[in-house]
C-alpha cells in the first residue's frame, strides 16, 4: 500500500519495512521520509515494523493548496495510523517539525494507540521568539528565510544545509553528495507547501500540548543546532515534561539522523525496546561520529 487517502482526500506516500512493535517515523523539513532510511532498515532487522511517510507537499505525496497547519498533520498522522492497522503498542519517533505532528496527535487524537514518543531536534515547545519565550528564533529569520525561499529557492537551500548538516571551513560531518542530494529533495516539495509548512512549524505554540505526553518520552538534541536551538525546544520539553528523558548529542548540528547515525539508531532502539538510553563515552562518540562520514542518501 504505498498510497494512502487521507480524510480530506490528500493522497499520502507510505511505505513499511518489517514486522512486529509498530514505530511511526514522521520527516522534518523540506525533506521526505528517506531522510529515516537507515533507521527504519535498523528498526525491520531488530524486529520491528517500521512505518515512515511523506507529509504533504512533500517527497511523493500529494501537493494540495491547503492543510498545512498542525491540526491537518496530525489528522494526516491519525490517516496514515489508521490505514496501517496501527491500533496499539506505536512508538511515535518525530524529527525537526515532526515533533509537532507527535505533541499535537497527542493531544488531539488523545495519543490513540500511541506507548511511547521520541522527539529528535525537535521544534516542540516553541520556535518563536516571545516575551515569554526569550530563548526562540526572532520573527526576522523566519521572514528572511521566505524572502530566500521566494528569491531563489534552490540557492537558499544550498546555504541552508551546510548549518543544517554543520558543514563549515573546519567541519565536514556530512559528504558533499549528502548535501546535495538533501537539496533535490527539498525542491521535490511544492514552493507553497514549503512556505506553510514553514511558517507552520515556526509560529505553532506546542506548550499546551505538552501535558498529553503521557507516555515514555525521549528527547534528542544536538547541543549546536543552529536551525532549531535547543535551549528553546529540546531542553524546555525536558523541563515542562518531568519523565522526558534528554539526550544531548554535544556539538551536534540539526541533522544527527545523517552526522550521528550509528548513535541515533542504538539510541533509538533501545528506547523502542524499552531499554535504557545511555550516554556513551566521549571516545565511542568520536569513532561512531567518523563512521558517518559517509552519510545515507536522503
Amino acid at each position: 500500500m504505498p498510497m494512502i487517502e487521507t480524510r480530506d482526500g490528500t493522497s499520502l506516500y507510505v511505505k513499511t519495512w518489517g514486522d512486529g512493535p509498530p514505530v511511526v517515523l514522521i520527516h522534518g523539513w523540506p525533506l521526505s521520509c528517506d531522510s529515516w532510511d537507515p533507521v527504519s532498515h535498523a528498526l525491520a532487522e531488530a524486529g520491528f515494523r517500521a512505518i515512515a511517510y511523506d507529509r504533504r507537499g512533500f517527497g511523493r505525496s500529494h501537493q494540495p493548496s491547503s492543510g498545512y497547519d498542525y491540526d491537518t498533520f496530525s489528522d494526516d498522522l491519525a490517516d496514515v495510523m489508521a490505514a496501517m492497522s496501527v491500533k496499539e503498542g506505536a512508538a511515535l519517533v518525530g524529527f525537526s517539525m515532526g515533533g509537532g505532528e507527535i505533541a499535537r496527535y497527542m493531544s488531539r487524537h488523545g495519543g490513540r494507540g500511541v506507548s511511547r514518543v521520541a522527539l529528535i531536534s525537535s521544534v516542540v515547545p516553541y520556535m518563536l521568539k516571545a516575551d515569554d519565550n526569550p530563548d526562540g528564533v526572532p520573527q526576522t529569520t523566519f521572514d528572511e528565510m521566505t524572502d530566500g525561499m521566494l528569491e531563489d529557492r534552490a540557492k537558499f537551500f544550498t546555504a541552508f544545509f551546510k548549518d543544517f548538516y554543520g558543514v563549515g571551513l573546519l567541519s565536514h560531518p556530512v559528504s558533499d553528495e549528502v548535501l546535495q542530494a538533501s537539496r533535490i529533495t527539498a525542491m521535490q516539495a511544492g514552493l507553497r507547501p514549503t512556505l506553510l509548512a514553514a511558517k507552520a512549524f515556526a509560529t505553532t505554540d506546542f506548550r499546551g500540548d505538552l501535558a498529553s505526553l503521557r507516555v515514555p518520552t525521549l528527547v534528542i538534541h544536538g547541543t549546536s543546532d543552529k536551525t532549531v536551538p535547543i535551549d528553546a525546544t529540546g531542553r524546555a520539553v525536558a523541563k515542562a515534561v518531568p519523565h522526558a528523558t534528554l539526550v544531548e548529542y554535544d556539538g551536534a548540528p540539526h541533522g544527527v539522523f545523517a552526522t550521528h547515525a550509528e548513535r541515533l539508531k542504538k539510541d533509538l532502539l533501545d528506547f523502542v525496546a524499552g531499554n535504557p538510553v545511555e550516554t556513551m563515552p566521549q571516545e565511542v562518540l568520536d569513532t561512531l561520529t567518523a563512521q558517518t562520514l559517509v552519510a545515507p542518501t536522503i
